[in-house]
Protein backbone atom coordinates (compact mmCIF):
# COMPACT_ATOMS: atom_id res chain seq x y z
CA UNK A 1 0.00 0.00 0.00
CA UNK A 2 0.81 3.82 -0.57
CA UNK A 3 2.70 5.77 1.77
CA UNK A 4 -1.10 7.21 3.08
CA UNK A 5 -2.62 4.01 3.18
CA UNK A 6 -4.57 5.02 6.54
CA UNK A 7 -6.69 7.61 4.83
CA UNK A 8 -7.34 4.87 1.70
CA UNK A 9 -6.44 3.69 -1.65
CA UNK A 10 -6.68 5.63 -4.91
CA UNK A 11 -8.26 4.11 -8.16
CA UNK A 12 -5.12 3.09 -9.54
CA UNK A 13 -4.15 1.59 -6.40
CA UNK A 14 -6.94 -0.72 -6.47
CA UNK A 15 -7.04 -1.26 -10.50
CA UNK A 16 -3.57 -2.54 -9.97
CA UNK A 17 -4.05 -4.58 -6.90
CA UNK A 18 -7.14 -6.40 -8.27
CA UNK A 19 -6.19 -6.15 -12.34
CA UNK A 20 -9.39 -4.87 -13.14
CA UNK A 21 -10.09 -1.47 -15.12
CA UNK A 22 -10.80 2.16 -13.89
CA UNK A 23 -14.23 1.82 -15.72
CA UNK A 24 -14.96 -1.59 -14.16
CA UNK A 25 -14.69 -0.31 -10.44
CA UNK A 26 -16.68 2.73 -11.43
CA UNK A 27 -19.45 0.55 -13.37
CA UNK A 28 -19.46 -1.49 -9.72
CA UNK A 29 -19.71 2.02 -8.06
CA UNK A 30 -22.54 2.87 -9.95
CA UNK A 31 -24.54 0.01 -9.92
CA UNK A 32 -23.69 0.18 -5.90
CA UNK A 33 -22.09 -2.68 -4.98
CA UNK A 34 -19.30 -0.66 -3.22
CA UNK A 35 -20.71 1.46 -1.21
CA UNK A 36 -19.54 5.07 0.57
CA UNK A 37 -16.46 5.61 -1.32
CA UNK A 38 -14.82 8.84 0.08
CA UNK A 39 -13.28 11.90 -1.55
CA UNK A 40 -10.30 13.37 -1.02
CA UNK A 41 -10.06 17.45 -1.18
CA UNK A 42 -9.57 16.77 -4.77
CA UNK A 43 -12.46 14.99 -5.12
CA UNK A 44 -10.93 11.80 -6.14
CA UNK A 45 -12.58 8.79 -4.89
CA UNK A 46 -10.38 7.15 -2.14
CA UNK A 47 -11.13 3.45 -0.96
CA UNK A 48 -11.84 2.25 2.29
CA UNK A 49 -10.75 -1.79 3.90
CA UNK A 50 -14.49 -2.19 4.10
CA UNK A 51 -14.61 -1.04 0.07
CA UNK A 52 -11.62 -3.54 0.03
CA UNK A 53 -14.19 -6.11 1.18
CA UNK A 54 -16.48 -5.48 -1.11
CA UNK A 55 -14.14 -5.16 -4.05
CA UNK A 56 -12.32 -8.96 -3.46
CA UNK A 57 -16.29 -9.97 -2.98
CA UNK A 58 -17.57 -9.21 -6.56
CA UNK A 59 -13.87 -10.31 -7.71
CA UNK A 60 -15.16 -13.72 -5.89
CA UNK A 61 -18.31 -13.56 -7.41
CA UNK A 62 -16.61 -13.70 -11.06
CA UNK A 63 -14.56 -16.00 -10.62
CA UNK A 64 -17.19 -18.32 -9.50
CA UNK A 65 -19.26 -17.28 -12.90
CA UNK A 66 -17.04 -18.20 -14.80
Amino acid sequence: MKKNSKKGLKTVDICRMFDISKSTLFRWEKEGLISNIGRDWRNWRIYSQQNLVEIKRMIGKLKNYS
